[in-house]
């Protein structure tokens, strides 16, 4: 299992040892920005508390598309009200195999606050369910506020004005048709960028929602110097690292606006097809 991947045996472990990990909830879904909080009131993995897409893990939408990163200030503050320190391990999940949005989470928390233990749940809340384990409901009592303030790196993730200077290759992390401009079901203009490649997020799990294992997702990423991925909002692009991570390549760089920022401005060209 990946460093960035946990079992569902795995964690059960986890929480009995010494120092247990804490257990964050992502899950979310788009067009309704109250669903994942809603989602984790109703049933959640026992001790876990919500993480949310659209309040902790990105800004509020606008020039930098429908997920823009928050500032570091914001989300030092999520951190530090989740009281999360380096010192304790944190494991994420969702019930969308990761893409939404517990990938998202990994990635802030491990690639751009530097994080040294940040691991998905493999499978997710359906795996955990599948092996016989219980769910809570309801609150719990907040956690214990913490001081951690971390040094960020920012040359994790790209503005859309440094993609004209790129040369790295971006890969695509929507569907092949949204890819294609054959449907566009959330954004106003459909296409991609010109010169990327279609790799959709759910090309990377099995269809019973688990990551493929290091060998098979390193024969299928798209490879080259360097990488780019984005989507429509830098949601599951962060699926697209986490998978580059599995399979053990280095990571791609994550341009956090996608499409949904990218198609603001109609000097920028659009490409549709393959």
């Amino acid at each position: 299992m990946s460093a960035s991947l946990t079992t569902v045996s795995e964690l059960a472990e986890a929480l009995e040892s010494r120092l247990p990990p804490r257990l964050l909830d992502c899950r979310a879904r788009l067009g309704d920005a109250n669903a994942g909080h809603t989602l984790w009131w109703e049933a959640h993995l026992p001790g876990s508390v919500h993480l949310d897409l659209d309040r902790d893990l990105a800004a509020p939408p606008g020039q930098g598309g429908r997920h823009p990163l928050p500032t570091r200030e914001a989300f030092t503050a999520t951190l530090q009200r989740l009281g999360l320190t380096p010192e304790v391990p944190v494991v994420l999940y969702d019930d969308m195999g990761g893409q939404l949005a517990a990938a998202r989470a990994w990635w802030m928390l491990a690639c751009w606050a530097g994080h040294p233990d940040v691991r998905v749940l493999d499978g997710g809340i359906k795996a955990w369910l599948g092996s016989g384990g219980e769910l809570a409901e309801g609150d719990r009592s907040p956690p214990t506020l913490s001081r951690w303030a971390p040094a960020f790196r920012d040359d994790q993730w790209v503005e859309v004005a440094q993609l004209s200077s790129s040369q790295a290759l971006l890969v695509d992390a929507r569907s092949r048709e949204r890819f294609r401009g054959e449907a566009e079901p959330i954004d106003a203009v459909a296409g991609h960028i010109p010169g990327a490649v279609s790799r959709p997020s759910a090309e990377n799990l099995t269809p019973h929602g688990r990551f493929k294992s290091a060998t098979q997702l390193a024969a299928e990423l798209p490879q080259a110097d360097e990488v780019i991925a984005y989507c429509g909002s830098g949601v599951t692009a962060c699926h697209t690292i986490l998978a580059y991570a599995v399979a053990g390549y280095p990571l791609p760089r994550l341009y956090p606006g996608s499409w949904s920022e990218w198609i603001r401005d109609p000097a920028r060209a659009i490409a549709t097809g393959e």
